[in-house]
């Protein structure tokens, strides 16, 4: 296990890995494309997911500095207790240790996540996807750049070149310490973590999100909320499923709105058998598709009779990720929020909101759809565990 590095030298390893971002940016940039005319699949979203360009190395570069300029979330004392016997106990945030990040297609993961978890303490195992390793080795040599400028160990920082035998391999019977594994990628990567990870994992499960229009919505906002919510298609908080309430006043008139916004981005509608007769909308065959995150430039919507009934559907479909409600009540609001299971909630707003940078976290290293440790974005603060510390004088109990 490698000695906690003093909270200085961790941000100027951040700092310096910033400056290395930039001036390697122009390379950066050439290497991905490499990883792009190499990728032969015809998944768009992992496409979509492996690019970079200018705004995403902007993108790598402002976490890097922001996580730098953030406390550190090691050694905070979250509870202190004076024994009757005179012992000082306290309870303080510690770093896990080692944790291994499997992911695909992402090249920015490879500086936002390890930032994370090294600012935080951790030391780095990160297993990339075959279709960006070009681009995610040159950034592992850049943090091993910004090490070394600092004198700090290489170790902190290790990109494991395995393919799916190894890496099954690894998981069973790690040849190295793991204390923590995040997989961030489809449900085909979680379930292969789940099936054969021997160390506890974090899951960061589909998205599969719904918006529920309730009978007293302000109709501007669900058609802004809607659009919104299906901006980026490869984004884990995309919207996939509209829920719209039978007695929505003018329900014809604002789903045929809906449906010219979404069919001029392109965007497939499917409904369900109320919604089908509409005009340029696809009848689906099962109702298993309503389980389906879709990645795609796809789109469900479905007739619902009351609030309660889409608390249901959704708790019953839905990834655990994030779900909306657009109405002008407060107290249907406060009901829809507490009763729907998902990581995040939301009252007239976008679902593409969950994002630990857009939720005051500065950045995430994964969007956790389990309930334990963390639930929803998994930001700096969050990638710890605790350790008790107790100090006494010969105090031995009775």
């Amino acid at each position: 296990m490698n000695k906690l590095l003093f909270i200085d030298t961790r941000n100027a390893v951040l700092l310096t890995m910033a400056s290395l971002l930039d001036q390697e940016r122009e390379a950066i940039i050439n290497i991905n494309k490499k990883d792009l005319d190499a990728y032969k699949g015809d998944d768009i979203s992992m496409f979509d997911r492996l690019k970079v360009d200018d705004a995403k190395v902007d993108e790598m570069i402002a976490a890097a500095k922001h996580l730098a300029s953030q406390e550190d979330p090691v050694g905070v004392e979250r509870f202190s207790f004076k024994h009757d016997n005179g012992m000082q106990v306290y309870n303080k945030t510690a770093s896990f240790g080692s944790i291994l990040i499997i992911y695909e297609s992402r090249p920015d993961v490879t500086v936002e996540a390890a930032g994370i978890a090294f600012k935080s303490g951790n030391k780095i195992l990160l297993k990339g996807g075959k279709e960006s390793l070009n681009s995610n080795l040159k950034i592992v040599d850049l943090w091993h750049q910004a090490l070394q400028q600092h004198n700090a160990s290489l170790d902190w920082v290790e990109y494991l070149q395995f393919n799916r035998t190894e890496t099954q391999a690894f998981l069973e019977k790690p040849t190295q310490k793991v204390d923590l594994i995040v997989p961030r990628g489809g449900e085909r990567l979680i379930a292969f973590v789940k099936k054969h990870a021997t160390c506890p994992v974090i899951i960061s499960g589909r998205g599969n999100n719904f918006v529920y229009v309730h009978e007293d919505a302000d109709i501007d906002i669900a058609i802004a909320v809607i659009m919104n919510g299906k901006s980026k298609i490869s984004a884990c908080n995309a919207v996939d499923k509209i829920l719209i309430d039978k007695n929505l006043p003018n329900k014809k008139e604002f789903i045929n709105t809906l449906i010219a916004e979404l069919k001029q981005q392109n965007i497939q509608v499917l409904g369900d058998e109320s919604i089908s007769k509409f005009e340029n909308v696809s009848p689906f065959s099962s109702n298993d598709i309503w389980f389906e995150e879709f990645l795609d430039y796809k789109i469900l919507i479905g007739e619902i009779a009351s609030n309660e009934a889409t608390i249901a559907m959704i708790n019953t479909y839905s990834g655990g990720h994030s779900s909306a409600i657009i109405t002008n009540d407060n107290e249907i609001a406060k009901l829809f929020m507490e009763n729907v299971d998902t990581a995040v909630v939301y009252h007239n707003a976008s679902t593409r909101f969950t994002d630990g940078g857009q939720l005051g976290l500065g950045g995430e290293l994964a969007i956790s759809t389990d309930k334990l440790h963390q639930r929803g974005p998994i930001g700096l603060q969050h990638l710890v565990t605790n350790r008790w510390y107790v100090h006494g004088n010969g105090q031995v109990r009775n």
